[in-house]
């Protein structure tokens, strides 16, 4: 689950402190990921101790901030805790919750052994895992304990984590825990780096509210006066249907649709897109279409969700990015607005979003007389792109209605059949260049 659902109640999400915590960083570091465990709820108290002596001693001494999410999902047999501090002062505050714990499974005689359980944004999982469950396999042996992690199917939009229960001696399962949650800063690491290049340039993307990062409290606001609607002022008017053409490894469609079609029907009501897969187009071909319909918010969440899966399943390394073609249609005589006079359109827009934009030479247009725009990029800079680009087509629409005509000094574009192919290295954006051949 890449995107959880930002039109969701944020606070719905099982343990999640959403507030913003004073003192704290604007600048993403370890500490933005809270440790996040699952305590049987006969424990709390415990943990909590008379008057909050016992909780207050754990954060002193370890020097973090504890929330415990006691009035959450009432009646649970389990309760989240969220613990906010540097890796190290995390792992203390967990060694001592799981003493507490054991203690009092010792004397009420309710337990031999509690597990260590610990709650991850499944955004992490699939890289905690590792191809062939071979992360999660060295963790077990280096540690000595037997780690489970709960299904997929477990996953809704309100709760995007999945639960990782570790069993073993308190000292093993301590150990544990430092390499999960290793793992898990890394991945978030990698995530934020290739993010925090692309962010700023989508105005009002709240990510918080995304939920493209697990809470925890230290996303920033979002600028004031703006929607966290990732187009912006798309959203004005009732959005139109889109459709686009996401393409992806041949050998990730059984994941994008899942167990007897799970995945793709869950990822479909969830977006409020239509998600339709082509046949492939010859027996070896290593790239299959995903067709995507829905408005620009369906869009966000479908292919981020696609992009998510496609890093989740180990089908891009750990550090490389995930980069997919996409592709639009766009009416044939608005193709030359999109490249503009001597490519200058389609330069600034690569050098804007960073991703490819390529509208092919020699296109006959279909029966609708559109012609397709291509892109490449990863998820934000791909978004950004089909959202200018959209722009541009809705300005075209509006000036044919109001019979504005052509823009002073800028021509509406050849006949398709004669488009220039402009890829991402032709010369900078101001250069006006001749056509290739």
């Amino acid at each position: 689950s890449y995107i959880p659902d930002e039109t969701s109640d944020v606070d719905s999400q099982r343990g999640q402190d959403n507030s913003r915590r004073p003192g704290m960083p604007s600048k993403h570091q370890h500490a933005d990921i809270p440790l996040r465990l699952l305590v049987p709820t006969q424990y709390v108290g415990a943990i909590i101790g008379k008057e909050g002596a016992t909780i207050r001693n754990i954060t002193k001494q370890t020097q973090s901030k504890i929330d415990v999410h006691r009035k959450e999902n009432a009646g649970a047999a389990e309760k989240p805790i969220s613990i906010h501090s540097t890796p190290e002062g995390c792992s203390s505050a967990c060694r001592m919750i799981l003493d507490i714990m054991q203690q009092e499974a010792k004397d009420t005689k309710t337990a031999e052994e509690v597990p260590l359980k610990i709650l991850a944004h499944n955004n992490f999982v699939g890289r905690l895992i590792g191809k062939e469950g071979r992360n999660l396999k060295k963790v077990e042996q280096d540690t000595d304990t037997k780690i489970t992690i709960s299904p997929l199917q477990d996953l809704t939009v309100y709760n995007p984590e999945r639960t990782i229960t570790v069993k073993g001696p308190i000292e093993a399962c301590c150990l544990a825990e430092t390499e999960i949650m290793k793992k898990v800063r890394e991945a978030y690491d990698n995530d934020m780096a290739a993010m925090n290049q692309q962010t700023h340039l989508i105005p009002g993307l709240n990510l918080g509210a995304l939920g493209l990062f697990p809470p925890s409290g230290s996303m920033p606001p979002p600028p004031p006066g703006n929607s966290a609607s990732p187009y912006g002022s798309f959203g004005v008017s009732a959005p139109e249907q889109e459709t686009v053409h996401v393409y992806i490894p041949a050998q990730a469609v059984g994941a994008i649709i899942g167990k007897k079609g799970q995945h793709i029907k869950q990822l479909s009501r969830f977006a409020g897109a239509s998600i339709k897969i082509a046949p492939a187009e010859a027996p070896d071909s290593k790239m299959r279409m995903v067709i995507v319909t829905g408005p620009p918010e369906a869009q966000f969440k479908a292919q981020g969700r696609i992009y998510g899966k496609l890093k989740e399943e180990n089908f891009f390394g750990p550090k490389e990015e995930v980069k997919l073609e996409t592709h639009i249609k766009v009416a044939a005589a608005a193709a030359g607005r999109v490249i503009g006079k001597g490519g200058k359109t389609v330069n600034e827009l690569q050098n804007l979003t960073a991703a490819e934009v390529v509208v092919p030479r020699e296109q006959t247009p279909d029966e609708n007389d559109q012609v397709i725009v291509k892109i490449i990029g990863h998820f934000y800079a791909s978004q950004l792109a089909q959202r200018k680009i959209r722009d541009i087509l809705t300005q075209v629409r509006q000036q044919q209605k109001g019979g504005m005509g052509e823009r002073q000094g800028e021509r509406q574009g050849p006949h398709p059949q004669v488009l220039s192919e402009m890829g991402p290295s032709q010369g900078l954006a101001q250069e006006p260049r001749p056509q290739r051949k």
